[in-house]
């Protein structure tokens, strides 16, 4: 490739002279102007800043693999809607609080066709974005009970969930789940919640960064546990119906995703219109609550809310102090978009499918050229290909591994931000490779092989 055959030299501590595809003089002088103390534990936005500057000043374009966005265009469905929305004028009037009818009807609907889960639409609350939801979810669990002020995370996960802890002052720990799959997760997770300390727990699934998915095993695992010692799971559907391995995409037939709302009574879960309508830039998603939870009464929320009621206090104590309200306009969207797959005439799975394609040409690449997927099984099943993988290379840590690949103009993150134990390994996002820029990953990362095989 062009950028290949226009190689700069790199020095390396050996002595030895390397090509590499970006200039090292700028990539050297943009971390520095950076004053990141380590690229490899950077965030996703300050990865994203570098490599912009880094761009900018080689003319050289990096495949971008940092950054979770959606790579395919808006449904149209979803911003014919909104205009429609805007041109009748609600552009000048506060939204519900709890949400317009129309969407928390559809919300209902969505999760009764797609988990087999019946949930009452007042228990469906739009957010903006799941990350806004998990904000407002822990915001409001975490004061639930005042003996329980950690949350319990099933790593490796979103690092903006972590920040929000510590952003809200609320204690967390973890688990990585990497060696503990299947039946093996029971002990490794009563031993955290049988301290009695934890309020909630999150997970992801499929997971972000690595996309495994628990089983209906491990979810019945998790029920039991969290019935037992009145823990809330939160589980966050940012990939709704993602896993690929099977078809999810008719509503009301089965098979549907495996869900913990089938093994306990008091459940939250979280659901995003970015990646699966594409709809990122509108900040749109939603809360459901299960009805026992949304029903109940917590006397220690009376510490910072007017109500003791969960569902209550959810609406117009935490969301109403976080947003006052969703977008009216993108609610309408938003209730289009799920009508229309609710109906059956709209197969989102279909579209973003293309993901994992996608991925399954790129991790073969990154498997012929020495690199190792780290997460690769799903309690002994080989995990689907999808929106995210995640890869390492022998000899470097996964900070490491970050610096090296940007003179090759590859971008990642560490999987250390993500809360997992496998220092080695960086996460790789699928969705802003295009297809044109394939056969220039694999020239990269031959060079990167080359130069850097034992």
């Amino acid at each position: 490739m062009k950028d290949v055959l226009e190689n700069t030299l790199l020095q390396t501590s050996s002595d030895i002279r390397i090509n590499t595809p970006i200039d090292f003089n700028i990539v050297k002088q943009k971390i520095e102007e950076s004053k990141l103390p380590c690229v490899g534990k950077a965030s996703i936005r300050e990865i994203r800043s570098l490599i912009n500057q880094i761009e900018k000043a080689s003319g050289k374009k990096f495949i971008r693999m940092e950054m979770g966005v959606p790579g395919l265009p808006a449904s149209e469905i979803g911003v014919n809607a909104e205009i429609e929305a805007l041109k009748k004028g609600v552009a000048n009037a506060y939204p519900e609080i709890e949400g317009i009818t129309e969407l928390k009807r559809e919300i209902s609907r969505f999760i009764k066709l797609f988990l087999d889960v019946d949930v009452q639409e007042k228990s469906c609350i739009p957010c903006t974005g799941s990350t806004s939801g998990s904000f407002v979810t822990f915001l409001t669990l975490a004061r639930a009970d005042k003996n329980k002020d950690t949350v319990l995370f099933l790593d490796p996960g979103f690092p903006v969930h972590k920040m929000q802890l510590k952003v809200l002052g609320i204690n967390q720990t973890n688990i990585d789940v990497y060696k503990f799959r299947g039946e093996k997760l029971r002990d490794a997770l009563e031993e955290k919640l049988k301290a009695g300390n934890i309020s909630c727990l999150l997970y992801s699934n499929p997971n972000n960064p690595s996309w495994i998915c628990f089983t209906d095993k491990e979810l019945k695992i998790i029920g039991e546990l969290c019935t037992k010692y009145d823990v809330i799971p939160i589980e966050d559907l940012a990939y709704f119906n993602m896993d690929f391995r099977k078809d999810y995409s008719k509503p009301g037939t089965g098979p549907h995703q495996p869900s913990v709302a089938k093994y306990c009574d008091n459940y939250m879960i979280l659901v995003s219109g970015s990646k699966i309508f594409s709809y990122a830039g509108q900040r749109i998603g939603c809360i459901i609550i299960s009805n026992e939870l949304f029903k109940r009464d917590y006397p220690d929320l009376l510490r910072y809310f007017s109500s003791p009621n969960f569902g209550h206090t959810m609406i117009f104590g935490a969301a109403y102090s976080v947003s006052a309200g969703v977008t009216h306009s993108t609610q309408y969207a938003f209730a289009a978009l799920l009508k229309a797959v609710n109906d059956g005439d709209h197969d989102f799975i279909k579209e973003v499918k293309i993901y994992g394609h996608r991925a399954k040409k790129m991790k073969k690449m990154f498997l012929d050229n020495g690199f190792r997927i780290v997460y690769d099984h799903d309690d002994g099943e080989p995990i689907a290909d999808g929106f995210y993988f995640t890869v390492a290379y022998d000899g470097y840590s996964g900070e490491d591994l970050i610096e090296q690949l940007l003179y090759y103009g590859i971008s990642a993150i560490s999987l250390s931000n993500t809360g997992s134990l496998r220092k080695e390994g960086i996460r790789a996002c699928v969705s802003l490779v295009h297809d044109s820029q394939l056969p220039e990953l694999e020239e990269r990362l031959k060079l990167f092989h080359e130069n850097h095989k034992k």
